[in-house]
């Protein structure tokens, strides 16, 4: 089984999200429609910007921790490294 790490961004720049699943379609589709109760829905935060694949559980849980202490230039550099314009991923997966 595969877990994922993943950053959502409201837009190029705007309000970001970093979460942990073992679902990555299902789990941005309920960001994208707007069921997940919340920060990502208050600030319409869906387009997928980054994902990092872990074998375990516990990997992924131990990178979601360490990027949501990182601060905000780090993380939209790490955005930026592996997807310059911001493009909404999510299409990729599907």
């Amino acid at each position: 089984m595969a877990y994922y790490v993943y950053i959502l961004a409201s837009r190029r720049n705007g309000a970001l999200y970093i979460g942990m699943t073992n679902h990555l379609l299902r789990r941005v589709h309920e960001h994208k429609q707007g069921l997940v109760a919340g920060f990502t829905q208050k600030y319409k935060i869906s387009n997928l910007v980054y994902v990092d694949v872990f074998d375990s559980a516990y990997a992924a849980i131990t990178r979601e921790k360490q990027l949501k202490a990182w601060n905000r230039a780090w993380k939209i550099a790490l955005i930026q490294q592996s997807n310059p314009y911001w493009n909404d991923l999510y299409g990729q997966f599907v």
